[in-house]
């Protein structure tokens, strides 16, 4: 077994990330770009109020007679002189000849005189946004490899952006061994289960530029799996799930060599997923999951989601480790790097149920994974952990 540090290390040296494409902005939402963006004009492009108020020459006053009005969209075109004040709203320009703003709430006014009744005298800038003080023209905005969302795309369409160029979507093939099997919602006799694993890992690519090919459930015989993992040739990556241990039953291993696959490594020394099996099939990335449920979300956590992003040209494709205070109490630790289960109470992370890979409900209650170093000693509350947050 190799550490998990190696392993993802060595998934991630086999990926070349995929061609560039340019897309909407919506469209490029929840992929990365693939090339710096820079603004094309400064915001703001002019100096703006902040408030409603008036527009005036700090160092008048207390007294200004209103000559006009700006608003946004609709600035004053003239110029103020000494004692003249615009009324003015918020994100309006300033006009020329003005460097402060009164707010309303300071001010009485009666027909175009107003006195300022409340408040400091008004300081050069009050209540104003200087032009540029956003970006400028020709800054770098958003860095190659970052992972676009919301906030990106509203700044890059302030920025003057209308597309932006990102990697295409990545093709993945699912494909979900076993005899047991049965699609979710048809009925199940004591020797079969739903099968939960290609859904729930098609579920944790939703939002993720992918498109998932699931050929449906593939029986445990070497010609279906060797049917299965060729007609996927064409996919960017191939996730087999199940069927990759060392059982008379566990065909994928000797399936994707028998089709020509070069396999790179074979269990990783972690818990749960240890049977976690890498390695390059043509062009395609080949990623053989556990079959248990909580190994399956684990490794695909660990391993699918990183190879979608590096392949995608993110920046920093791992997971990011934080640290978090341990609200219970922990066993020492065995020789693999392990995962447990576990939600936040009360600011505090606490585990979670069983640690057994195949129970669903304990994982269903958990948002937070602990990574527990192999060969810890026992954990006690108030400790500080490493985690990686699932959702």
């Amino acid at each position: 077994m190799i550490s998990l540090a190696e392993a993802q290390a060595r998934l991630l040296a086999l990926v070349t990330p995929v061609a560039t494409e340019e897309v909407s902005l919506l469209e490029a939402n929840g992929r990365w770009v693939a090339a710096d963006v820079f603004a094309n004009r400064t915001q703001p492009a002019k100096t703006l109020s902040a408030m409603d108020g008036y527009a005036i020459r700090a160092g008048d006053g207390p007294e200004w007679k209103v000559i006009g009005e700006s608003a946004a969209g609709r600035s004053f075109p003239g110029a103020t002189g000494p004692g003249e004040a615009v009324r003015i709203f918020t994100g309006a320009a300033l006009p020329s000849g003005c460097d402060a703003i009164v707010i309303q709430e300071n001010i009485t006014r009666k027909n175009d005189q107003i006195r300022q009744t409340d408040g400091a005298p008004p300081a050069d800038g009050d209540h104003t946004r200087p032009a540029g003080s956003d970006f400028t023209a020709g800054d770098c905005l958003i860095p190659a490899g970052s992972r676009i969302n919301a906030a990106k795309i509203a700044l890059a369409a302030m920025a003057g952006h209308g597309t932006l160029p990102v990697r295409r979507k990545i093709r993945v093939a699912l494909l979900s061994t076993g005899d047991e099997l049965m699609p979710p919602g048809q009925p199940v006799d004591e020797d079969h289960i739903p099968a939960s694993n290609g859904i729930m890992i098609a579920a944790m690519l939703a939002g993720w530029p992918v498109e998932i090919i699931d050929p449906g459930i593939v029986p445990d015989t070497m010609e279906a799996t060797r049917a299965a993992i060729a007609a996927a040739h064409d996919c960017d990556v191939i996730v087999t799930i199940g069927g990759a241990s060392v059982g008379d039953h566990d065909l994928v291993r000797p399936a994707l060599i028998a089709e020509g696959a070069a396999l790179d490594f074979w269990k990783v020394a972690l818990r749960p997923g240890k049977p976690v099996m890498v390695g390059t099939l043509g062009r395609a990335i080949t990623l053989g999951l556990p079959g248990n449920p909580v190994s399956a979300f684990v490794t695909c956590l660990l391993f699918l989601k990183p190879l979608i992003a590096a392949l995608s040209g993110a920046s920093d494709a791992l997971p990011e480790v934080q640290s978090a205070t341990l609200g219970g109490t922990l066993p020492a630790n065995g020789e693999r790097l392990d995962f447990v289960r576990a939600c936040v109470v009360n600011g505090l992370v606490e585990a979670v149920g069983t640690s057994d890979s195949a129970a669903l409900r304990a994982l269903s209650k958990s948002n937070i994974l602990i990574m527990r170093a192999p060969g810890a000693t026992p954990a006690k509350r108030g400790d500080v952990v490493d985690i990686i947050r699932t959702a």
